[in-house]
């Protein structure tokens, strides 16, 4: 399967724009927001950490099963509703904290959500269901520049994921944030691809939802400045990205990415910049990379080290690519993962070691554990 890049066409610009000198808007800017990030790779300055207290496997629901293998969704299904192990989350907990220490050591402002009660039952019309977890803020925020998006995802147990980040939202808007929400999905039953089966090598990827309304994950979106590059997975839809095209307007370019992924949900395991001009793929969803990437370092990510035997709920093991960029020149990678330091101090970077295995098995590692808030740089092109 080669990859395809779909260049999705943005409003013509106005011709007082179209006299702005590039070179100028390139030049980054200090900002007055708490909010302030336009790529993957600039000075880290303040972060949301996540949180796995009150964790629990959510209902059973086809959408959840999609994304996931064969033995994860029989586990997800046995366990449906019921608390992540006690002993699970406490080890995760660890590892989240000892990551806060890391950050605050490295001179980065630290935030950490509510923790919210996800085994309550909440519902709309039509269905009910109760939480996952308040653990990747990175699949609930979308930040870009100034703006803290908040995703429309299209898990039902995540239909409330943003209220653990309020009043960390609320007190970024009263100090000059922007803070917006796309339509609230409805997530009805129309959404849903009900008869939904996972389809044979080599078919063309259908996903278990619809375009019935727009939804986005967050973390199906990665940032290079004025290029975003977006997947349509099991949890966004061509809606939920012409959403945030429309809604970002013409100073930025929304590239659609079509991976070589038979359970896509979430670019960055997938396709990772650690820095201008340096880019991590995965060997096999990443066949033929974007010609827009065409002057930059590419390299294939090195083997995952994580046993076989160690619980993988939501994830395969190519979430060792999910990596935290500090900076240009410190990265934080699993302090087992020995390719991926090696990796990291071949390409010139500090490998910043950090236990997160256990964080592992709920289904991310640090990108995903993290959003954000501000890193130090403006917003420029860098193609």
């Amino acid at each position: 399967m080669r990859i395809r890049l779909h260049l999705i066409p943005t409003a013509s610009p106005s011709p007082s724009q179209r006299r702005i000198d590039m070179r100028e808007s390139e030049v980054p800017t200090e900002s007055a927001s708490p909010v302030s990030a336009y790529n993957e790779w600039d000075p880290l300055e303040e972060v949301i950490v996540g949180i796995v207290d009150h964790a629990h496997f959510p209902p059973w629901h086809v959408a959840v099963g999609a994304p996931l293998s064969p033995e994860q969704r029989a586990v997800f299904q046995e366990r449906a509703g019921q608390p992540f192990p006690a002993d699970q989350i406490a080890a995760a907990r660890d590892e989240l904290d000892q990551l806060v220490d890391v950050l605050e050591g490295e001179g980065v402002t630290v935030r950490r959500p509510e923790p919210q009660d996800h085994g309550r039952s909440y519902g709309a019309p039509g269905w009910s269901s109760a939480g996952l977890y308040d653990a990747m803020p990175r699949d609930v925020l979308l930040v870009v520049g100034e703006e803290v998006i908040e995703a429309p995802m299209a898990w039902r147990s995540r239909y409330h994921a943003a209220s653990a980040y309020r009043p960390l939202l609320k007190e970024y808007f009263r100090q000059g944030a922007r803070w917006s929400s796309p339509p609230k999905p409805d997530l009805p039953d129309e959404l849903y691809v009900a008869d939904w089966t996972d389809q044979p090598e080599g078919e063309p990827f259908r996903s278990v939802i619809t375009e019935f309304e727009p939804t986005f994950d967050a973390a199906d979106f990665i940032r290079c400045g004025r290029d975003i590059f977006a997947q349509r997975s099991h949890v966004t839809n061509r809606l939920g990205i012409e959403w945030v095209r429309r809604h970002l307007g013409a100073e930025y370019q929304v590239h659609e990415l079509e991976l070589a992924d038979d359970h896509p949900m979430h670019i960055d395991a997938s396709l990772m910049p650690l820095a201008e001009g340096k880019l991590l793929i995965h060997p096999d969803r990443v066949p033929e990379v974007p010609k827009i990437f065409k002057d930059w370092e590419v390299r294939t990510a090195p083997k995952p080290v994580i046993p076989d035997g160690h619980p993988l709920y939501m994830t395969s093991k190519w979430i060792n690519m999910n990596v935290l960029m500090i900076d240009e020149e410190r990265m934080i990678v699993e302090a087992q993962d020995e390719p991926m330091r090696r990796l990291a101090e071949s390409w010139g970077m500090a490998a910043i070691p950090c236990p997160f295995r256990n964080f592992n098995s709920f289904g991310g590692s640090f990108h995903c554990a993290t959003a954000d808030i501000r890193r130090r740089g403006g917003l420029r092109s860098h193609f």
